[in-house]
């Protein structure tokens, strides 16, 4: 007689456990990581908005851009008084004083929020801004 090859359900039952404690083990480190990622996204994004709004307050004279119109501030040209062309536009016109910028390609999104809404510094959005000091923080993280 031919013995019977293949798994007892014992054996099947114990393969299946391991999975499970293996996977109990692996996706949280998975998880960690995608929130590790999205912090340091943050901070990077952070990072770009200071410097780049330290360099609009060093060209128009330690004024920093306006909530108003922050976003056009940053991605188009303007001129000293950080007013943008009547038809905004990213090429620069120096024969009318569109002369600086632009600062941003866009204003980065909030990995967190996947938006890029820049808001009043105790408002609610993406990315809080005050607009008297041209300081930029993340609302969750505010720390930052």
């Amino acid at each position: 007689m031919r013995a019977k090859r293949g798994f007892t359900l014992v054996e099947i039952l114990i393969v299946v456990v391991i999975l499970g404690i293996l996977a109990a083990i692996v996706v949280p480190q998975f998880t960690q990581a995608s929130t590790e990622a999205k912090m340091n996204s943050v901070c990077s994004n952070l990072q770009s908005l200071r410097s780049q709004i330290e360099l609009y307050k060093v060209q128009h004279n330690d004024t920093p851009p306006t909530q108003a119109t922050f976003e056009n501030q940053m991605i188009y040209c303007t001129n000293i008084s950080g007013a943008t062309a009547g038809t905004p536009s990213k090429q620069r016109d120096a024969a009318n004083g569109f002369i600086y910028g632009p600062y941003l390609e866009r204003v980065p999104e909030n990995p967190f929020t996947n938006d890029n809404d820049v808001v009043a510094w105790d408002g609610s959005g993406d990315w809080q801004y005050n607009e008297n000091t041209g300081e930029v923080r993340d609302p969750c993280h505010p720390t930052l």
